[in-house]
C-alpha cells in the first residue's frame, strides 16, 4: 500500500531552522567548513571530541544547564550539569592516566546504561585514547573477538557482566586492567588485574586538561558484522564531531531548550553518535532511560520528563504499535515536538500510525556504522515519503549507480554509493586495510544497500547487497552466528540466515546438521538456544533452528546460504552451477 507524502508541519511551539526549509538552498549553502566554524576546537589548535561535547559549554552559560537525565526506574533520576558530568569525566581520565593509559590506547566499555558509562566514554577522549563500545547481552564469544581483534588494554565493566564473560580472560594477553564498577553489587578484586572503580577512579581530581589530539586521531572503534569472517572494527576520528554536531543541529533539530531522548544502548553506533556526541555538542539535555523496552514505561519517561525530542528505532515503533494506540493516550504526550526513527528501514504504516496514535509522524532517516554520522533523512521542515529514507543531508553526496560506478536514471534499482569525504566517515577497518579498500569503487563508497532515487531526490531502500541481518537494528554476522554453534559438541555443520519478521524485521534462524550419534530432538533444539545466547547474548543468537541432514555447499566447500534462504521462504533458488553434487 502507498501512503501520500505528509506535508502537515510536525512542529508547532519551535521554529524550524530557516536553512533547511529550503532544501536546495540549503545544499549550497550549508558546508562542512562553516559548520567547522561553530565549534570551538581545541586551544591547541587540534579538534576532540570531548572538548566540543563538555568542555566549551563551561565558558558558556550552559554551565549550571542538566547535561543528563539518568533514569533506572526503580529509584531517583539522577542529573548531572555540563559542570558536574565534566568534573566525572576528568576523574575518568586521570584514574585510567594512573593505569598507564596513553594516547591512542583502545579502552572498552561493557555496561549497561549507567552514568559512569557515559563518563568513561568522555573521559578516555579526553585522554586521547580510542573507546569501545560494547552491548552488555553480548556473550563472551562476541566480547573475546572486539577484545582480541582491537588489542584492548583496559576494559571497564560491572561485576555482574565480567563474571558472564571471564573465562575469556586467558585468550587477551594486551588486556592488562578490569576496571569494576560496584554502582549496584559489591565486590572484591579477584585476580591482580582487576581493580574497583572506587578505588582507582572515584576519589581522583576533577580538574584536567583535555588532550589536544589532531582532528584525524582515532577516537571511536565500533564493530560491525560481516557476511564472512569476524566482526570488523570501523574506527572514527576526532574529526567525526563536526557531521555529529551538524546532522544533531539539522537533523534532530535541537535547541536549546529541549529535553532530548535517544533510546539506543550505547553499544552500538546510534547510541554513541546520537546517545552521547550530537546532543552534547548542542548542548542539549539528554534523557539516558536503562530500562527494558514497555510501552507504558516508554510512554511515561516521555510524560514524565517532559521530552520533545525523540529518537527511537523501528523495531520499538512496531511493538508499540501492536501494545495499541489506547496505551498511547492514556499519557500525557503533548510535549513532543518531533520523532524520528533509525536502524533499518521503517515500514510506511508505521510513520503513518504516529500521526494517529501521538500526534507525529515518525521521521525516518538511513546511515550505518561505518558513515558514523546521519546521510540521508526526512528533514522536520520537509514533507515525509512514507517509506523513504529521504533526501541527503547538504555536504553528502548520494547516488545509485550501476556495476560500473555510473549514475543510473531515476526510479531505477542500484547500489547505493556516496562520495567519500564527510567528516564522521570511518577510516579503517582494525587490522583489515584490504576490506576496507574493497568498500571503494570507481570513487564511491558503495554502502552494501540496494536502493533507488525518484525524480524528486527521496531515496527509497530495495536490500541488503549481502546477507549481513538485521535483526531489530542489530546488525548480525551469519559467520559469527555459525562459528558458536559449531562448537557445540553435537553440531556438525551450522548456516545461518535472516528470516523475516513483522516485529523485528529480520530474526536469526540457524540450519544445523548433527554429527553421528546425535538425534534431532526439541530437547537438543532447546539446548543449542540455550548454548548460543550463553555464547553470544540474545541480540545475536538464533531465534529459531531448524535440523537439516547437510548444508548445501559450493564445490569449494562454502555453504550457500542464499539457497538457505531461498528454499525457507518458497524463492526462486537461481544459478546452481557451483553447488556441491
Amino acid at each position: 500500500m502507498e501512503y501520500p507524502p505528509i506535508t502537515k508541519p510536525p512542529i508547532d511551539q519551535f521554529a524550524v531552522r530557516p536553512n533547511l526549509g529550503e532544501y536546495d538552498a540549503a545544499r549550497q549553502s550549508i558546508t562542512w567548513e562553516q559548520i567547522r566554524s561553530e565549534l570551538d576546537g581545541h586551544p591547541g589548535g587540534g579538534l576532540n571530541i570531548a572538548y566540543e561535547c563538555l568542555d566549551r559549554h563551561l565558558k558558556t552559560d550552559r554551565r549550571n544547564k542538566v547535561a543528563m537525565i539518568w533514569e533506572a526506574g526503580d529509584h531517583d533520576p539522577e542529573t548531572y550539569t555540563f559542570e558536574q558530568f565534566t568534573k566525572e569525566a576528568n576523574k575518568v581520565a586521570n584514574g585510567l592516566r594512573s593505569l598507564g593509559v596513553e594516547k591512542g590506547d583502545r579502552v572498552f566499555m561493557f555496561l549497561s546504561r549507567i552514568p559512569e558509562c557515559y563518563f568513561t566514554a568522555f573521559g578516555v577522549l579526553k585522554l586521547g585514547a580510542v573507546i569501545g563500545p560494547l552491548f552488555p547481552a553480548f556473550g563472551p564469544d562476541a566480547v573475546k573477538d572486539r577484545l582480541e581483534d582491537s588489542g584492548a588494554r583496559v576494559l571497564v565493566t560491572s561485576p555482574e557482566l565480567w563474571s558472564k564473560v571471564k573465562e575469556i580472560r586467558g585468550d587477551l594477553p594486551d588486556l592488562q586492567k578490569i576496571v569494576l564498577i560496584t554502582r549496584r553489587k559489591e565486590a572484591e578484586p579477584g585476580e591482580a588485574d582487576e581493580v574497583l572503580w572506587d578505588d582507582v577512579i572515584a576519589n581522583q581530581s576533577d580538574e584536567f586538561e583535555t588532550v589536544n589530539t589532531d582532528p584525524e586521531d582515532y577516537a571511536v572503534m565500533h564493530y560491525t558484522s560481516g557476511t564472512t569472517g569476524k566482526p570488523k572494527g570501523a574506527a572514527h576520528v576526532h574529526n567525526a564531531i563536526i557531521g555529529h554536531y551538524a546532522t544533531g543541529k539539522h537533523i534532530l533539530d535541537l535547541h536549546d531548550d529541549d529535553i532530548y531522548w535517544c533510546t539506543a544502548d550505547p553499544g552500538w553506533v546510534t547510541g554513541t553518535s546520537y546517545g552521547m556526541f550530537a546532543p552534547w555538542s548542542n548542548g542539549a539535555t539528554s534523557l539516558i532511560y536503562e530500562g527494558g523496552f514497555g510501552a507504558n514505561a516508554w510512554y511515561g519517561m516521555i510524560a514524565k520528563h517532559k521530552v520533545t525530542v525523540w529518537y527511537t528505532a523501528p523495531t520499538a515503533i512496531r511493538m508499540l504499535m501492536k501494545a495499541g494506540d489506547e496505551v498511547a493516550k492514556k499519557h500525557d504526550l503533548s510535549s513532543l515536538r518531533y520523532t524520528m526513527s533509525v536502524g533499518e528501514p521503517l515500514n510506511p504504516e508505521a510513520v503513518v500510525w504516529g500521526e494517529k496514535a501521538i500526534g507525529l509522524p515518525f521521521h525516518d532517516n538511513w546511515w550505518q556504522t561505518e558513515t558514523g554520522a546521519i546521510m540521508i533523512a526526512n528533514y522536520a521542515s520537509m514533507e515525509i515519503r512514507p517509506g523513504s529514507m529521504g533526501r541527503p543531508f547538504p555536504g553528502i553526496e548520494a547516488a545509485i549507480i550501476d556495476d560500473e560506478g555510473n549514475e543510473v536514471p531515476a526510479g531505477e534499482e542500484g547500489d547505493l554509493a556516496l562520495k567519500p569525504g564527510w567528516p564522521s566517515m570511518f577510516r579503517t577497518y582494525w587490522h583489515k586495510k584490504e576490506r576496507y579498500d574493497s568498500c571503494f569503487r570507481d570513487g564511491w563508497y558503495i554502502t552494501g544497500d540496494r536502493a533507488r532515487m525518484d525524480g524528486d531526490g527521496y531515496f527509497w531502500f530495495v536490500g541488503r547487497a549481502d546477507d549481513v541481518i538485521n535483526t531489530a537494528g542489530h546488525l548480525v554476522g551469519p559467520f559469527e552466528v555459525e562459528s558458536a554453534l559449531i562448537e557445540h559438541p553435537a553440531v556438525a555443520e551450522a548456516g545461518v540466515i535472516g528470516k523475516p519478521d513483522a516485529v523485528a524485521m529480520e530474526v536469526v534462524k540457524a540450519f544445523v546438521a548433527l554429527k553421528d550419534g546425535y538425534e534431532e530432538t526439541e530437547e537438543l533444539r532447546r539446548e543449542l538456544k540455550r548454548f548460543a545466547i550463553d555464547k553470544l547474548g540474545k541480540a545475536v543468537a538464533p531465534r529459531e533452528i531448524e535440523f537439516l541432514p547437510g548444508m548445501p555447499k559450493t564445490r569449494s566447500g562454502k555453504i550457500m546460504r542464499r539457497l538457505l534462504k531461498a528454499r525457507e521462504l518458497g524463492l526462486p533458488e537461481g544459478d546452481t552451477s557451483t553447488l556441491e553434487d
